[in-house]
Parts: C-alpha cells; structure tokens; sequence
C-alpha cells in the first residue's frame, strides 16, 4: 500500500478484527529527505513504536492487547514536499488457507488405512509449500519497492545532472566567445599602413 501527500497524518487499522498484528515493514520510495515520522499505538492507546524522520524499518509487534493497532504516518514536518511511503503489514491468522480443514475431512477413509496417512503427507507438503509461496510473494513485493526507490532516486539525479551539465555547457560556450572576441579585438589593427 502507498500513501503520498505534504503535511499530513495519515493512520490505518486493520479492517478484519479476526487477525492478530505480527509485523510491518515500511520504506519512503520518493520525496525530499526520503524521510518521515511513524508510530504504532496499541488499542490501550499506548505507544508501542515511535520514530522520527526514518526512511525504513521493520518492526515485529506481539499482539497482547484485543483490539486495532494503528499504524500512524507522520510527513507534518514537511510542508511542501510529499512522500510516496511503501508499508506492508503481516498479519497472523489471514484467510489465506486455499482448501481448509473441511476439505480434507472428507477425504479420509473411514478405517485409518495407507490413504489417510498419505493424504496427511499430501496436506502437510501442501501447506508448507503454500507458507514459502506467501513469503515469497512478500519478499518479491519488499524488492519491487527497493526498485521503485532506487528508480525514483535515479531519476532525480538524472535530472540534476542533465541540468547541471547543460549549464557548464552553456558557461563553456560563453567563454569561448568571449576568447575569440578578445583575441581578434588584440590582433585587430585600424592603423593603416603605406607601403
């Protein structure tokens, strides 16, 4: 998720009350100082986490309290420069379960043969393998952020250069013409000479 503006506050919660806050992972992709306040509050109204003007963090919170937790984005400081802010946030307990329990109930023979036990195999594969797919969806969303900030970052240095270059160019032009003049201007003779 992405949020982008100057001089704004801006707190999210979890909308599904069923999940439990694990992690968040935030980075500031583009904007001047590439920096930005944040906090956590718990739903006591506490302050778990708090950081000024830090472009990145992760930070694992255990959810002790019943309850939103608010992740808060603070760019106030700035007035006139707006922030593009990248924050994942893991929870425990999402839906993320493809078949679920009752699915597999179903399966199972009722006499406990060779069946359920590899069907349970099957389950536990299937489950493992579905945990490193998600990871590796995260991990892959983490990187694409790390690529849109050094892009943004790119992108801004190359317009300073280009600006900068074209001005020593245009310095460079300037002193050229001013040589020429002046060595003719030296070179340049009105007296005239009979010969």
């Amino acid at each position: 998720m992405e949020a982008r503006t100057a001089s704004l506050r801006f707190c999210c919660k979890p909308e599904d009350p069923s999940v439990s806050f694990k992690q968040q992972q935030r980075m500031v992709i583009a904007g001047a100082g590439m920096d930005v306040d944040f906090t956590i509050i718990s739903p006591a109204n506490i302050q778990l986490i708090s950081e000024s003007r830090r472009s990145d963090g992760v930070h694992v919170v255990d959810a002790t309290e019943e309850g939103d937790y608010q992740i808060c984005f603070d760019n106030t400081f700035s007035r006139f420069s707006e922030k593009m802010v990248f924050f994942e946030i893991i929870l425990e307990g999402q839906g993320g379960d493809v078949g679920g329990d009752e699915e597999w109930a179903g399966l199972e023979e009722p006499d406990g043969s060779l069946l359920e036990y590899k069907l349970e195999d099957i389950r536990e594969s299937m489950d493992s393998l579905h945990r490193r797919l998600e990871r590796s969806r995260q991990m892959q969303t983490v990187l694409r952020a790390f690529e849109a900030r050094d892009r943004n970052l790119l992108e801004d240095n190359l317009w300073r250069v280009s600006f900068w270059s074209c001005a020593s160019v245009l310095v460079m032009l300037c002193v050229a013409l001013t040589q020429v003049y002046t060595v003719r201007k030296l070179f340049d003779d009105k007296r005239r000479v009979c010969t």
